[in-house]
C-alpha cells in the first residue's frame, strides 16, 4: 500500500514539462495529496489557465503514480509565491532568473518589471534591463545584465 510520503517523494522527481530544472512540487502547482484504501486523490492548480503543459503534467503523475487520480483546481489561482525555495535556486543555477516577491497589493507592475531588482542568474548583479517584456512563454520576460553582458530570462511574478 502507498503512503502519502511514498507519493510525495514520486512527485519531487516529475519535472515541469516546460521547466525540467524544477520538479512539479518545486512549481508548486501540487495543492494536495490524500491517500485512503489504496487510492490516491491529488490536487493540482496549473500556473495559469489555460497551460498548454496540463494535460503532459497529468499524463506524467498518472504514469508514475498509477493508483492515483488528478483533480484539475481551478478555483484558487497559482501564484509564484508557490514556488518552493529550492525551486527557486534550481531555477537560478540553471540560468533562470526567478521571481521577485509579489508587491505589497498583490500583483506586479510594469513599473516592478523595468525597476533593477531583479538580480541576474550568474553574476547577482542587480545592474539588469528588460529587454522584452514577453518571453518564451507568457510567465517569462527577457532581460539583460549590463555586468556580465549576459541575456537571461525573468520569470514574472504571477
Amino acid at each position: 500500500m502507498v503512503t502519502e510520503a511514498q507519493v510525495w517523494a514520486t512527485l519531487e522527481e516529475i519535472p515541469d514539462p516546460e521547466i525540467p530544472v524544477v520538479s512539479l512540487v518545486d512549481l508548486g502547482v501540487i495543492r494536495s495529496v490524500h491517500v485512503s484504501d489504496g487510492a490516491v486523490r491529488l490536487e493540482l492548480t496549473p500556473t495559469f489557465l489555460g497551460c498548454p503543459a496540463l494535460e503532459t503534467m497529468v499524463r506524467a503523475i498518472e504514469e508514475r503514480v498509477p493508483e492515483a487520480t488528478v483533480a484539475i483546481v481551478n478555483d484558487d489561482s497559482w501564484s509564484t509565491d508557490k514556488i518552493s525555495a529550492a525551486g527557486r535556486e534550481k531555477l537560478r543555477k540553471a540560468g533562470l532568473a526567478p521571481p521577485a516577491p509579489r508587491l505589497a497589493q498583490g500583483h506586479s507592475s510594469l513599473v516592478q518589471l523595468q525597476s533593477q531588482v531583479h538580480r541576474c542568474p550568474y553574476c547577482g548583479s542587480t545592474d539588469t534591463r528588460l529587454e522584452n517584456l514577453f518571453g518564451p512563454t507568457p510567465c517569462r520576460s527577457l532581460r539583460y545584465c549590463a555586468s556580465c553582458r549576459q541575456p537571461f530570462e525573468q520569470f514574472k511574478t504571477i
